[in-house]
């Protein structure tokens, strides 16, 4: 049976290890701190997620480096702007005939690369195996074996239905795509829009506006993605809307709550401060302003996050400013 390791046990990689380990896999978590090591060592309880009991077949450690010699099958679940830092600490354990699988979700700021190009970057050409996971998920209900579909992509077709096959169950159903650039835009860029989402709940709109903010952001992701090479049937798809209602319109939203707080009068520095998990989508705000310029794509929304987060706006004013553009044709 197939070793697998997680680079980082927040709740989605704690989710999916639990999954695999459902499955019969050897399953390793790793996270960069002793002490909390020891600790679901002791419990066997998630440190972040006391309901999640991990089985026998879930093994703990902070020794990065032995474990990945060891495994076949090596998931990334640390947060996306940590990730170069991470794989340059540790590029020299792999092999290439791993199977490497990202399940972040966001662009590294300023080399505007998504994870599996940073990946590229890090470890080289002779990685052919680099897969990324993604759809509209939440640890939450993947723990409580929920229904749920996620999308397995990569440019390497055999690793994807690999990917797919791991993450197969009753109630996880994985689809393969080729497209891993058009699916990790749409994941990182509805974490954008789930901010705006939250503006709105904590200013108080209704489904009316909801619905116009989901559909225009479905516009504005295409947009750039098509302009960046990516597919345009790609957010139409799992990681394009399925990603992007599932974290506008959930509770379990962390981007979503960010944008609730800061409509109600919280700074951005103290809601972050009072997470105890990455909103993703504070970074790929930044990301998305500097990728909209450099290929001249007229992103309303997005932009408004960004000025939003990062030049202090008055979120109703910006709200006004979106409705009083210029009118024109919807398509």
């Amino acid at each position: 049976m197939d070793k697998i390791l997680f680079l980082g046990c927040g709740s989605w990689g704690a989710a999916l290890g639990l999954v695999l380990s459902k499955n019969g896999y050897d399953v390793t978590m790793w996270h960069r701190k002793d002490s909390i090591v020891e600790k679901m060592k002791d419990s066997r309880k998630h440190y972040l997620i006391p309901s999640l009991h991990f089985p026998d077949n879930i093994s703990f450690t902070s020794d990065a480096k032995t474990a990945i010699q060891n495994s076949s099958t090596v998931i990334i679940s640390v947060p996306s702007q940590s990730i170069r830092g991470l794989l340059q600490k540790y590029s020299n354990s792999f092999k290439k005939e791993q199977t490497i699988v990202n399940v972040s979700k966001g662009i590294e700021v300023d080399t505007l690369m998504t994870v599996s190009e940073v990946i590229n970057d890090i470890m080289g050409d002779q990685f052919r195996r680099v897969v990324t996971l993604s759809g509209p998920s939440h640890a939450e209900e993947v723990i409580s074996d929920h229904p749920t579909t996620l999308v397995s992509a990569s440019t390497n077709q055999d690793a994807a239905y690999d990917v797919q096959q791991l993450f197969a169950t009753e109630y996880l159903r994985t689809y393969v795509n080729n497209d891993i650039r058009g699916v990790e835009l749409g994941g990182s860029m509805k974490n954008v829009i789930a901010i705006a989402a939250g503006v709105c709940d904590g200013i108080g709109f209704g489904d009316n506006t909801k619905a116009a903010l989901l559909t225009r952001s479905v516009s504005e992701i295409s947009k750039l993605g098509v302009a960046m090479g990516a597919e345009l049937k790609t957010f139409q798809g799992l990681s394009g809307i399925g990603d992007l209602i599932v974290t506008c319109l959930s509770q379990h939203s962390r981007n979503r709550k960010v944008g609730q707080a800061i409509a109600k009068g919280q700074d951005l520095e103290t809601i972050l401060g009072e997470m105890q998990m990455v909103a993703e989508g504070v970074k790929s705000a930044k990301s998305v302003h500097q990728l909209s310029l450099k290929y001249q794509i007229e992103m309303p929304i997005c932009e408004a996050v960004y000025q939003l987060l990062f030049k202090g706006k008055d979120p109703r004013q910006l709200v006004t400013n979106l409705m009083t553009r210029e009118l024109r044709k919807e398509n």
